[in-house]
Formats: structure tokens, C-alpha cells, sequence
């Protein structure tokens, strides 16, 4: 019980913190964590929308953009987001196999094909 009120908390401070700063980077990455973890995804993707829009070229935000468009079910969408992310230099390839927010999209028939190319790149970019 103590930790939904610490989570609860949480939101609001950072929802506090945007409202005299919408595009505060670090508490909006922080309250899509939050939203995430307390089983908002609707507004963990819309915050992950954002953190893309304010910094298109960050590996991180595009991960946790794929991460809440898997949740949400937009399997596709998370695909090329994925792939974005990794091109932008995210490479925490084991994180990926385990991450339970991508579990939609490793249940989809594209992730064994996905796979085959992340370690085709990984092994190019060691040669």
C-alpha cells in the first residue's frame, strides 16, 4: 500500500513540475516511468510521444516510445520505433529479450526475423 502512495505521490509532483514547465525533459522521462509502472499507458505513451518530440534523436526516449507502443498493442508502430532507437545507438540488446514492456512485440511473428537482424548488426559491428 505504501508504495501506490509513494507512486501516487510521485505522479503528482512531476504533473506539478510540468505544469510550470511542460517540456522539462528529465520529469517528463520520469512521470512516463511512473505512469508506466502504475499501469497508465495511455499516459506513458503520450508522455513518450512528447520526450520524442522535444529530443528526436535519443536513443532512450525512442526505446521507451517502442516500450509504450507495445503495451498499448501498436506492435508495428513499436517495431520501427525499435528500430530507430537502435540506429540512434541504443544497444542494451539483452534488456530488450527481457523487457516485459516489449512482451507484445516479442509474441508477434516479426520479432524472430527483428532478432535475426539485431545480431546480424551487432556481429558487423564488432568485425
Amino acid at each position: 500500500m505504501a508504495k501506490r502512495k509513494k507512486k501516487d505521490f510521485e505522479i503528482k509532483f512531476y504533473e506539478g513540475l510540468l505544469s510550470k514547465n511542460p517540456n522539462f525533459f528529465h520529469a517528463l522521462a520520469t512521470l512516463g516511468d511512473a505512469y508506466t509502472r502504475k499501469g497508465f499507458y495511455q499516459e506513458g505513451l503520450e508522455v513518450d510521444r512528447k520526450l520524442v518530440n522535444l529530443r528526436p534523436e535519443d536513443p532512450t526516449a525512442r526505446y521507451n516510445f517502442a516500450c509504450s507502443l507495445s503495451l498499448m498493442g501498436e506492435v508495428e508502430e513499436a517495431f520501427k520505433e525499435l528500430k530507430k532507437a537502435i540506429l540512434l545507438g541504443y544497444d542494451d540488446f539483452s534488456y530488450i529479450l527481457k523487457d516485459p514492456d516489449l512482451e507484445n512485440l516479442r509474441k508477434h511473428q516479426k520479432f524472430s526475423v527483428f532478432l535475426a537482424k539485431l545480431k546480424k548488426l551487432k556481429l558487423s559491428s564488432q568485425a
